[in-house]
């Protein structure tokens, strides 16, 4: 690498944008000359169980397009491929790096990952700055009166909304600094193939809602076979939108979807607080319950075989976008556990591999939720009717018949289990383990 005096380095990370980029803007207020890089984690692509896995495709596109922003003022986009720690171990031979800036990453791994990272640093006479962006609040900023983390979600929002109107929404203008890059240096992009990857297609989903979208919101967000959702939540999980101007334009124009934002931030808050609920229940006592290890079942729910229209419909446009509208994830998420009184973790880490919008503590938090394993949850008894759904939220059956036609003929798939006797025994299975 070429360039003149010490070089600052820009850790791209689920913030895959130069604009409103509060790390970036950091970096290039405070020191200039910055070395832009991302890295192919290779701890985290070895988990991915497909090689022809959309979300890689999706994060490789995006960073093709933040190179080609790179290089229009100058610069360009330094990509590895490796474990993170030897990585910095190389760059910090081979570069005059004065300082590394970042963005928070509140997730179990990246915690651990980070703080290895920083040791290194430090050890190199290097700081390690790191800055809050993937949220408006984050880990213990909106807490209780005497300190203890929220819990419920309803006075969670309340003071989230509270300091949010004492202390407003801050602007980060990395997109007119961007002069500070540092110039003169021309990387090489990574393949796919040489990640081992094949390039898979997915849909790509525009990354601000309109107007029009979020005046109809709250009307439309449980008719799944309508455009009533932002679906937005991939681009939030890569950062290629940022957080604060998606409120900003909540608080404009739509009260229900700024509360699905804030839902957002409290799963994160939770996994930050308790991060026990990764492996197990966030109320310990549920870990006893009884799950059935029914892999004939299981399979029969993810491939869309249930006899259950309305879940069969949603696994099965999982399986061919990446995607599944969210009230049928409740109406699926609560099948398995309920019905088939499956472990909520075979569902989780089943929607980990195949979400485009795969976030950890979104997924964990309403998987718990669904199962009423966790914090802010439902009476164990409550137990979505899959018929019920069907008839309320899909009743002409347009989106049942879009993923699973086969309704539409006389003979129908017949139900795996039957909902009464199924509630019956989640019902009791649930009392008995609570009971202890």
């Amino acid at each position: 690498m070429n360039g003149i005096g010490p070089v600052t380095v820009f850790w791209f990370r689920r913030d895959l944008r130069l604009n409103d980029n509060h790390g970036l803007y950091r970096a290039l207020k405070d020191a200039g000359n910055v070395q832009p890089l991302f890295i192919f984690d290779t701890d985290i692509l070895d988990k991915l169980e497909d090689r022809n896995d959309r979300r890689l495709s999706y994060l490789h596109d995006r960073l093709g397009s933040l190179d080609d922003q790179l290089r229009s003022h100058g610069s360009s986009l330094l990509v590895k491929q490796g474990d993170p720690l030897s990585i910095f171990r190389s760059l910090v031979s081979d570069l005059p790096i004065s300082a590394v800036y970042t963005n928070h990453d509140h997730e179990p791994y990246a915690l651990g990952r980070d703080r290895n990272i920083s040791d290194l640093l430090r050890e190199n006479g290097i700081a390690l700055h790191t800055f809050k962006d993937q949220t408006i609040f984050e880990r213990d900023e909106v807490v209780k009166p005497d300190g203890n983390p929220y819990t419920v979600f309803t006075p969670f929002a309340r003071r989230w909304k509270q300091r949010l109107g004492e202390e407003g929404i801050p602007s980060y203008p990395s997109e007119q600094l961007l002069g500070g890059m540092h110039h003169n240096s021309s990387h090489e992009r990574i393949a796919l193939e040489d990640l081992g990857f094949r390039y898979a297609l997915y849909e790509a989903v525009e990354q601000t809602p309109s107007i029009d979208l979020l005046a109809r919101y709250a009307a439309l967000r449980n008719t799944p076979s309508v455009e009533g959702t932002s679906r937005i939540g991939v681009h939030l999980r890569f950062g290629t939108v940022s957080i604060r101007e998606m409120v900003r334009l909540a608080m404009q124009n739509s009260d229900m979807w700024l509360n699905e934002l804030i839902w957002r931030e409290f799963f994160m808050q939770v996994l930050w607080h308790f991060p026990h609920v990764e492996k197990g229940a966030f109320r310990k006592a549920y870990d006893a319950i009884p799950w059935r290890d029914d892999e004939a079942s299981f399979t029969a729910w993810c491939e869309g075989r249930t006899g259950y229209p309305l879940v069969d419909a949603g696994m099965r446009e999982l399986r061919e976008t990446g995607f599944m509208h969210n009230r049928v994830r409740m109406v699926v998420a609560s099948f398995l556990c309920k019905h088939l009184l499956i472990d909520w973790r075979w569902g989780e880490a089943w929607f980990a591999r195949w979400l485009m919008d795969f976030e950890l503590a979104s997924n964990n938090g309403n998987w718990q939720w669904a199962a009423g394993t966790g914090c802010d949850a439902a009476p164990y008894f409550r137990v979505f009717n899959p018929a019920l759904q069907l008839q309320r939220f899909d009743p002409q059956m347009a989106y049942v018949l879009k993923w699973a036609p086969e309704y539409g003929q006389l003979e129908l798939p017949k139900p795996i289990v039957e909902h009464k006797a199924a509630r019956d025994r989640a019902i009791a299975s649930y009392k008995t383990a609570l009971a202890g």
